[in-house]
């Protein structure tokens, strides 16, 4: 994929909650996603840093990050609509952070993470929405989904995305912009 610019605005839905709208599909395929291409397509983002709006805290973009969110368990586990979804969200992750709400504490639990995540995780919920296109290549409308921003608290006391996880299509919404 060539440097494709991002085409990414933040909405309100009827209920005043925001929505990332990731206006491109940079990610397409009949049969499966290349993973490899969306690893590399979020190595651009790491060492930038976002603000999540509700509580003003700072989250950074590791190093770990595109190698977790393309070849995570969760992710192997994905297929079809959600499998798109997670590859074509990818282009709305700093407006994702930006909008999250609801951080949620929990402690490490597994050995594997002692040192990466010694101060735990936290679990923001998010919410994007990615066009669907006609018969003739227009947008018809948007499907809605939400989901968990997985962030782990490092040592050094920074927090860090670490995974988008828990994708579900909002089965009664889609939107039109």
């Amino acid at each position: 994929m060539k440097n494709k610019k991002r085409n990414v605005t933040v909405i309100k839905d009827a209920d005043g909650n925001k929505i990332v709208v990731i206006n491109d599909i940079f990610f397409k395929g009949k049969r499966s996603i290349h993973w490899g291409e969306v690893e590399k397509y979020l190595r651009k983002y790491v060492g930038d840093f976002y603000s999540v709006a509700e509580n003003a805290e700072m989250i950074y973009i590791g190093a770990d990050l595109p190698k977790e969110y393309a070849g995570s368990i969760y992710t192997k586990s994905l297929r079809g609509t959600n499998a798109k979804a997670k590859a074509n969200a990818a282009p709305g992750i700093p407006e994702m952070i930006e909008i999250a709400t609801n951080g949620v504490f929990e402690k490490n639990k597994k050995e594997k993470h002692r040192r990466d995540a010694e101060n735990g995780w936290y679990r923001y919920d998010t919410r994007f929405a990615l066009p669907i296109y006609g018969t003739d290549g227009d947008i018809e409308r948007y499907n809605v989904f939400k989901c968990r921003l997985l962030i782990r608290h490092a040592s050094s006391g920074k927090k860090y995305l670490y995974d988008v996880m828990e994708i579900k299509k909002e089965t009664s919404k889609s939107c039109q912009e």
